[in-house]
């Protein structure tokens, strides 16, 4: 498992990027970062949901429903052009950051 604070930290632009590929309901999200994670991440409902209403509140994801084959229909969540611009910008700084502690923690 990853630190609470860590995890916080990372929360926004980890959800930005799992739907950078395209729309996805909640439980490909939450199976997504579990399998991505090895397992370290594991959402339940009740911390998904809030980050992505929250997302939506801000601009940067939008929600339509969809019919779904094999059950109720189900509401997919998706990148907004600010979202996009937004989980570019998390890009330069996460990767900026990765540089730093790269630095740090070489071998002298």
């Amino acid at each position: 498992m990853f630190s609470k604070r860590l995890l916080a930290a990372s929360l926004q632009p980890l959800m930005l990027s799992l739907l950078a590929d395209g729309p996805k309901y909640g439980y490909q999200i939450i199976h997504r970062a579990r399998l991505l994670s090895e397992e370290r991440i594991v959402w339940s409902n009740s911390k998904l949901y809030p980050l992505l209403h929250r997302l939506e509140q801000d601009g940067l994801v939008t929600a339509f429903w969809k019919p779904s084959e094999s059950g109720p229909d189900r509401k997919y969540y998706k990148l907004t052009a600010k979202g996009h611009t937004a989980l570019e910008r998390s890009k330069q700084e996460w990767r900026a950051m990765n540089t730093l502690f790269t630095q740090l923690w070489a071998p002298a």
